[in-house]
């Protein structure tokens, strides 16, 4: 069987990682690096032994194309996505899957229309510890689930946002400590204790001038299920502290902390030993940073070959994007949010109020 041909579009530094993941799997092949500065686009071609292009359209017209992971700014994903499916490749998309609910729906059915697959990157989803709790859970081992929460304490200086349109403003970015860092662990803690139905949020802009989206963020929520939980954000915390995901069941209790499972305790006495991403695979240590992509990677190109849905479809980006939408609602309306949403009207309104700085 031929490899799937893959084209990436953007420049920014998660290209890089995508790039590895791809030329790492035996079965895909990396064709070309498309983005709009071509210094920039030439530079990792030539870093990856691939072509370049600065012209998008041209990118699409290829025929040694199959597939196009699209790694622009946010605001930028659904419309890149859809021309990309109506030259019939396959879409892999960055998180977010958009930034809006009606943009998220018109990729996804772009998608279906033209019979080519939709596949969202939240790569934190393989790493070893994740499935690992994923299993326990699914088998019942932690019982009812009572309670869920992730926790999200970075650091991005003032610098960072001060950099690009991508990191700071609401047209490009979507939203901030939430959008851009905390979704990872948003669809994390919806993965592992099922979806957020319900929400009730506050959102600020505290520790950086400038910039039209949140950065510190809190909210009570509440699952399918009738469990209860906490997502808790923020870029303030510096230097960097830990990001993590717990659940709480009624017969046992785990941790999940930098993406590593670190804490299982059960009323049965299971124990739980840690392996490493690295010492699982036997991949070296510069390995690390595109492990899981390339996990998640081998699980497109299986649905590509197979006509199966890749594990995280455009409806699994979809889920994650309305919750973090709801939050921002309940933030500027003062309201607990119902999810699912109707749609996302008020955010021109949350725009023009200036986001969440006053």
């Amino acid at each position: 069987m031929k490899k799937i041909r893959f084209a990436i579009v953007g420049t920014s530094s998660i290209v890089s990682v995508h790039a590895q993941a791809i030329k790492s799997i035996e079965d895909a092949e990396l064709i070309l690096i498309c983005g709009r500065n071509p210094a920039k686009a030439k530079e990792l071609a030539i870093k990856f032994d691939c072509d370049w292009s600065d012209d998008f359209q041209e990118m699409l017209n290829r025929e040694d194309i199959d597939a196009v992971s699209i790694c622009t700014p946010s605001g930028l994903h659904a419309d890149m996505g859809i021309a990309a499916a109506h030259s019939g490749k396959h879409v892999i998309v960055e998180k977010p899957i958009d930034i809006s609910l009606e943009k998220a729906d018109a990729l996804i059915e772009a998608c279906k229309k033209q019979g080519v697959k939709l596949g969202i990157i939240f790569q934190r989803r393989y790493s070893e510890g994740v499935a690992a709790l994923k299993e326990l859970l699914d088998g019942g081992k932690l019982g009812k689930i009572i309670y869920g929460g992730c926790y999200i304490k970075l650091y991005r200086s003032q610098e960072y946002y001060d950099s690009s349109a991508a990191h700071s403003t609401w047209d490009m970015a979507g939203g901030g400590v939430l959008m851009n860092q905390g979704i990872h662990y948003i669809d994390m803690l919806q993965y592992l204790a099922g979806p957020i139905v319900e929400v009730h949020g506050q959102c600020m802009t505290l520790g950086h001038q400038g910039m039209e989206v949140e950065d510190t963020a809190s909210a009570i929520i509440k699952f399918q299920s009738g469990a209860l939980g906490v997502v808790e954000g923020t870029t303030c915390a510096y230097p960097g502290l830990v990001s993590r995901v717990d659940v709480y069941g009624t017969e046992g209790s785990a941790i999940i902390e930098n993406d590593i499972l670190t804490f299982v305790q059960l009323k049965s006495g299971y124990e739980y030993r840690s392996v490493s991403n690295t010492e699982k695979a036997g991949v070296s240590s510069p390995d690390i940073g595109f492990h899981c992509h390339r996990m998640q990677y081998q699980d497109l190109v299986s649905a590509f070959r197979n006509d199966t849905e890749p594990s995280v479809n455009g409806e699994a980006g979809r889920k994650t994007l309305e919750t973090i939408l709801a939050i921002y609602k309940s933030a500027f309306t003062g309201k607990t949010i119902r999810i699912p949403m109707v749609d996302s009207a008020f955010l021109s309104e949350l725009k023009m109020a200036g986001g969440f700085t006053k």
